[in-house]
């Protein structure tokens, strides 16, 4: 057994990039999100990307091979809208569990496979949780603000029942990542107890939130640090930043992360802001210049990539991490993992 906390504070782990970039290189169709079993199905299923690691899982297993050769320490599983109700979308709400536990298969295979190759480096698998797409804060009626379209319940179970096949499928952690609403994530941390204390055992959970915009807010409205201090009440493995911003962008809210976090803190942000045409245009190495300026600042133990980063991008990015050395924390309660 090793602690993850003991790994942490040795050096920087290299989260992997993005996952949506990486599948749309391959140009896919409606028949690609289909098998046997969804051949009829009455609902459009392209686009529902986690839908993949059950209908071409090889494309997936080469995304994770990929950012694992690159320098990845943690790749992410391909599950961040995988659940029941941001499935309903597709008519799939009650493949949820299904599709987390494939995904979590696939990534756990291909990260003990290369961690077989150099196991003085090992690699670990994150199962990624997305927030949804409703918000247990924000009324998506202008004229009824006092509405809801999802109750803390159902956010709850959605996320237990997700975090449940995560962990049956072999995720080290769950990281449940941009988050816009504080409410939601409250939800998600209650279900991940309840699940915890039902299986007999927890494994650690790591929280990222995303700045929307130039006040230093998420979207529901709250600043960096009151994100921070609404998730402290549990022991987490890390708290960051990702998403909606690029590097340079994300520095004053990461610096009230790393000053103010008892956790480890992480940080993963786009490649750049994008274009005219929803593009990044930021390169690998004009990302590393400004992700170096954080680690020189020694705010970080976990860096990597989200949206237009790719392979190139986190090799880069793994090889800056390595001269230099991970920020102080004071220690927390986190599971032991293998």
């Amino acid at each position: 057994m090793s602690k993850i906390q003991d790994i942490l504070s040795e050096r920087i782990l290299v989260l992997d990039g993005a996952m949506g970039t990486m599948i749309q290189r391959h140009k896919l169709e409606e028949e690609d999100f289909r098998n046997e079993e969804l051949k009829d199905h009455s609902f459009t299923l392209k686009g529902n990307n986690d839908l993949l690691s059950i209908t071409r899982p090889e494309i997936i297993k080469d995304i994770h091979r990929a950012y694992l050769e690159a320098g990845a320490d943690i790749i992410e599983t391909n599950t961040f809208t995988s659940t029941s109700i941001a499935q309903e979308d597709y008519g799939l709400q009650d493949w949820a569990y299904r599709m987390n536990l494939a995904s979590a298969k696939i990534a756990r295979e291909v990260a003990d496979e290369v961690t077989q190759q150099n196991p003085d480096k090992p690699r670990f698998v994150a199962g990624s949780m997305g927030p949804t797409n409703r918000t247990a804060s924000i009324s998506p009626k202008i004229a009824d603000p006092g509405y809801r379209a999802v109750t803390f319940d159902d956010l709850k179970k959605a996320f237990k029942e997700q975090a449940r096949g995560l962990i049956d499928g072999g995720v080290d952690f769950l990281l449940f990542e941009t988050v816009i609403d504080t409410l939601n994530a409250k939800a998600a941390l209650f279900g991940f107890t309840e699940l915890f204390e039902e299986m007999g055992k927890e494994i650690p959970v790591m929280v990222s939130g995303t700045i929307t915009d130039a006040s230093g807010r998420i979207l529901s409205g709250q600043t960096t640090e009151a994100f921070l201090i609404s998730i402290s009440h549990m022991p987490l493995l890390s708290v960051g930043l990702n998403c909606a911003l690029g590097a340079s962008q994300l520095r004053p809210y990461l610096q009230i992360i790393s000053e103010k976090s008892n956790f480890a803190t992480s940080a993963h942000p786009n490649a750049g802001l994008p274009n005219e045409f929803g593009e990044y245009d930021q390169t690998p190495g004009e990302m590393r210049d400004q992700i170096e300026e954080f680690l020189k600042s020694g705010w970080l133990n976990i860096i990597g990539g989200c949206c237009g980063t790719t392979p190139e991008h986190i090799k880069e990015i793994a090889e800056v991490a390595k001269k230099y050395q991970p920020r102080k924390q004071k220690l927390n309660h986190v599971s032991e993992i293998v």
